[in-house]
This record gives structure tokens, C-alpha cells and sequence, in this order.
């Protein structure tokens, strides 16, 4: 069966990654920073948010896209890559500013957690179901 809901989102995830990527890149060359940090909190900052990013969004859609092969429901796969997406763009958005919004970071945080267990269940379900 061929994947056709969550590449759509991989393929949104995948944009705001390279955004995510480019704001590190851009505050490396104000910086002058090629490795490291060198102190700089705001690089600190965005490359902390691109590494979130980048641990946790892999698992999840691999989570995702092995249910939608194992034929999971088009409406649950839709609002768990929603709730996914949603939930890494607020969590960018929260941590990315200088006076970070804890609710934005929160809420980015449980919307993650909720869609990977929701993934995780249901690829649980459909093995011991079907």
C-alpha cells in the first residue's frame, strides 16, 4: 500500500527543518562561529531548537509511516501528523525568543509526546489485532 498521507506532512516537517537549519546558519556567520558555540547564547538558543527538532520529528514519522503501510485509518493518520506538526512548530516557536513562552514550549512538548504515543499504540494495536 503506498504512503500517501504522511509524506505530505514529512515533506512540510522537512521546510520548517531547513528554516530551523538556516537560522543557525545565519547567527554562525553574524557570529563568526564555525564550530561550537563560542558562548553565544543565542546560537546556544537555535541550535538547541534545531536539535529538537531533529531527535524527536525521525521517530515520530517513522512511527507514523509504518502505520499508514499497516493500513491505519486516513482520518487518525491526518490528525496525528496535524497534531505532530502543530506541536514542533509551537515548540520552535516558544523556544526560539529571547524571553521564551513556556506555553508555547509546553504545549509544542505534549502535542510531540501525545502523537508518538498515539503512533506508538496504534502500530501496537494493529500488530496484535490483525
Amino acid at each position: 500500500m503506498p504512503l500517501v498521507i504522511v509524506p505530505i506532512y514529512a515533506a512540510l516537517l522537512a521546510l520548517l527543518f531547513v528554516m530551523l537549519s538556516l537560522a543557525v546558519v545565519r547567527q554562525r556567520r553574524s557570529g563568526r562561529v564555525a564550530i561550537g558555540t563560542a558562548g553565544d547564547r543565542e546560537l546556544e538558543r537555535r541550535v538547541r531548537v534545531h536539535g529538537n527538532f531533529a531527535e524527536y520529528t525521525p521517530l515520530a514519522l517513522l512511527l507514523l509511516a509504518m502505520a499508514e503501510f499497516r493500513g491505519a485509518p486516513g482520518l487518525l493518520l491526518h490528525g496525528l501528523c496535524l497534531l505532530l506538526l502543530v506541536g514542533r512548530a509551537s515548540h520552535a516557536w516558544g523556544v526560539s525568543h529571547v524571553d521564551e513562552d513556556l506555553r508555547f514550549r509546553v504545549a509544542g512538548m505534549v502535542a510531540t509526546f501525545a502523537a508518538l504515543i498515539a503512533a506508538a499504540l496504534t502500530l501496537l494495536v494493529q500488530a496484535l489485532v490483525r
